[in-house]
């Protein structure tokens, strides 16, 4: 038997769990805290590999092994590897308080409607992707991905708390600091993870199920749903498609380039994707807030112009480019270069479509796309109905191919 203990955030691990232990394996100082069993082995977790091995040996020899681990070890914790390699019904998980609880009890907030995303040997991209489309979020802490890198990349209206080494009476640390503070400073190794808030929005509303928010129960909304002028807007099937093509998810970051009234940002947003939108029209900004606002998500917005607009962006997995114009293919050029995996171009005029579509085919992408027309019921007096057609538009999309991927602007 393997037995797990939670431990590090103040649960004393128990003498009896212990006691005739064969192999003892944890962190230094999870093993620095207990007194090990006279004859039993140590092994101080670095790299997992290795110390997986040595537990396989105590384990067909049949010796008792005791893993100490931080908090519950379930959470995003060495359980899975374990049942991974020597099957869940070999451990005795005795779970403690997770370090993601500990810290919003620490602040008094509740954690039933926070995102929980690791960056611990991850990807730090996602991370500040979920922090950027969520009020409520934890992240989980690793070498390089701490509250110094988190602080760099985050706006500046996010509010970040910074809790180091909890359960150690006498280091344990819970900061609030701004996104700049957290970026200007060395916080050593001793975090354990960051909360990342948009106090405006941290209570939020009354939660039935916990964990990441569900999907949206609708998608591709009516135009009413949005405010927007002169019905300068992308039709639902429009928008329909696009975001299948999109695909936008919790960890992606999308632009919304020539946004209008922001309708695909919103949506995007809604759909769990941090999102950019880019909009020359001081009115249009405006708009795109307050749409975004009316549906309760968060939206970046740029006021400018594209091209010149999206120098300093950080670059997107998702490229919806909206509103035409002379320099379309300009804009859909310089998308390309930076999209990870799409770009998606909703075009009105005919003209447009050779040039957006040698754009994405230059870029390396596997290009395809529709020419989108629909009929909707409309009543006719006399209790009868017809059909009026709305405009038609074209629906390009490129994908990346995996040959292109290493043309990618970093």
């Amino acid at each position: 038997m393997i037995t797990v203990v939670g431990t590090g955030t103040g649960a004393p691990v128990p003498a009896a769990v212990l006691a005739g232990a064969a192999l003892v394996v944890g962190g230094r100082r999870h093993l620095d805290a207990v007194r090990l069993p006279e004859g039993a082995a140590r092994i101080e977790l670095g790299p997992l590999a290795p110390a997986l091995d040595k537990v396989a040996e105590y384990v067909g020899e049949e010796l008792p092994v005791v893993v100490l681990a931080s908090g519950d070890p379930g959470f995003f914790g060495i359980v899975r590897a374990l049942a991974e390699r020597f099957g869940s019904g070999l451990l005795d998980v005795r779970p403690g308080v997770s370090s993601v609880a500990t810290a919003f009890a620490r602040i008094g907030l509740p954690w039933d409607d926070a995102v929980v995303v690791s960056a611990h040997g991850r990807e730090l991209r996602t991370a500040v992707n979920v922090c950027r489309a969520r009020p409520k979020v934890a992240v989980l802490t690793g070498p390089g991905a701490g509250p110094a890198e988190l602080g760099a990349a985050l706006p500046a209206d996010r509010t970040l708390v910074v809790a180091s080494a909890l359960g150690d009476p006498e280091r344990e640390r819970v900061e609030r600091v701004t996104p700049a503070q957290a970026a200007a400073r060395d916080w050593g190794t001793a975090v354990s993870v960051v909360l990342c808030l948009d106090e405006t929005r941290a209570l939020g509303a009354v939660r039935t199920v916990a964990g990441t928010p569900p999907p949206p129960d609708r998608w591709a909304l009516d135009e009413g749903s949005f405010t927007h002028r002169d019905s300068m807007i992308s039709k639902f099937e429009v928008r329909a498609l696009a975001l299948a093509r999109l695909g936008p998810r919790p960890g992606d970051l999308v632009w919304d380039v020539g946004a209008g009234s922001g309708s695909v940002a919103v949506e995007c947003a809604r759909l769990g994707a941090a999102v950019v939108a880019v909009e020359k029209a001081a009115d249009g900004v405006g708009r795109i807030r307050a749409n975004a606002d009316a549906h309760g998500v968060y939206v970046d917005v740029v006021h400018g112009t594209a091209p010149p607009a999206l120098d300093g962006l950080d670059d997107p997995d998702a490229v919806f480019v909206g509103g035409g114009g002379r320099e379309l293919a300009a804009v859909v050029t310089a998308c390309a270069r930076r999209a990870r995996r799409t770009v998606v171009a909703a075009l009105a005029a005919l003209d447009r479509v050779p040039a957006a579509r040698e754009a994405l085919t230059a870029a390396g992408f596997a290009c395809d796309g529709v020419l989108l027309q629909s009929s909707r019921l409309a009543p006719l007096p006399g209790d009868v109905t017809r059909l009026a057609a709305t405009n038609p538009v074209f629906l390009l999309w490129g994908v990346r191919t995996p040959a292109s991927s290493e043309g990618v602007v970093q």
